[in-house]
């Protein structure tokens, strides 16, 4: 992931975890009246996935880009959730900022698509920058229930993750397509009993849904881009093209398992 930056949009970070010490953060805060640190925990958890580092004092490595420039937008507060105007200015940070990539672990169930993240998205794109969101965790698949992508990863310019486990199976609470255009799920990445980071002092956490898989799908475009130089749409072209195929509907898992570039 060096000289790509990744912006993650969510809760925040610790600021002072020792898995960061040393890396090339930018941080600033969306919502009114609280600062960056993260006490949710999500935010850092998401981080961790996508750029947290080669060997975190730890034990078991979890961090894919961990060469990246990290942007930390607060765009949810202390209780997890956030505004839409929050979120968009935090986006328009993203992008001025030279984000290659975004990461939004967050979403609301709403089926229909949102103009203001559409255009969002599409601004997104023109700039060379791949926004990449949580298809959401509504379904209960045991019960029947097959959830719909919610806003925004249904966004036809957003690209929306879904959730496989480590079997490779479908996750229970993992969102299907909806019939919505740009509902489709696009890809799908590791979201079952994911460990990564978390706030000191505990410092890791063990915690599962579509906001894990949206991180690792985002910290492997952040690969792809180092190695391409692709951009935008050309590197969500890449990241669908080089997916590994699964044995499920694509209408769970898009064009299957996000997948880094080989050595």
């Amino acid at each position: 992931g060096a000289g790509i930056t990744v912006a993650v949009l969510d809760t925040g970070l610790d600021l002072g975890h020792p898995d960061f010490a040393g890396r090339q953060i930018e941080s600033r805060s969306f919502v009114d009246g609280q600062e960056v640190a993260d006490v949710q925990g999500h935010g850092t958890h998401c981080i961790g996935t996508s750029c947290g580092p080669l060997a975190p004092g730890s034990g078991r490595r979890y961090g894919i880009a961990h060469e990246a420039r990290i942007l930390v937008g607060k765009v949810l507060g202390d209780d997890g959730s956030g505004t839409d105007a929050g979120i968009l200015e935090g986006i328009e940070w993203a992008i001025s900022s030279g984000a290659q990539v975004v990461s939004m672990s967050l979403g609301a169930d709403l089926d229909e698509v949102s103009a203001a993240y559409e255009n969002a998205g599409r601004r997104a794109l023109d700039a060379g920058t791949l926004i990449v969101a949580a298809a959401g965790n509504n379904a209960e698949r045991s019960t029947g229930n097959v959830g719909f992508v919610g806003v925004p990863a249904n966004s036809p310019s957003i690209m929306a993750v879904a959730v496989v486990d480590a079997a490779l199976a479908i996750a229970d609470f993992s969102a299907a397509s909806s019939a919505v255009e740009g509902g489709q799920i696009d890809i799908a990445g590791p979201g079952v009993d994911v460990y990564s980071s978390w706030p000191m002092p505990q410092r890791t956490n063990t915690i599962s849904g579509t906001s894990m898989a949206t991180p690792h799908a985002s910290g492997i475009a952040a690969l792809w881009s180092q190695r391409t130089g692709a951009r935008g749409r050309d590197l969500w072209t890449q990241l669908t093209q080089a997916a590994q195929r699964l044995p499920l509907p694509s209408g769970d898992v898009g064009a299957g398992l996000v997948r880094a570039p080989g050595r």
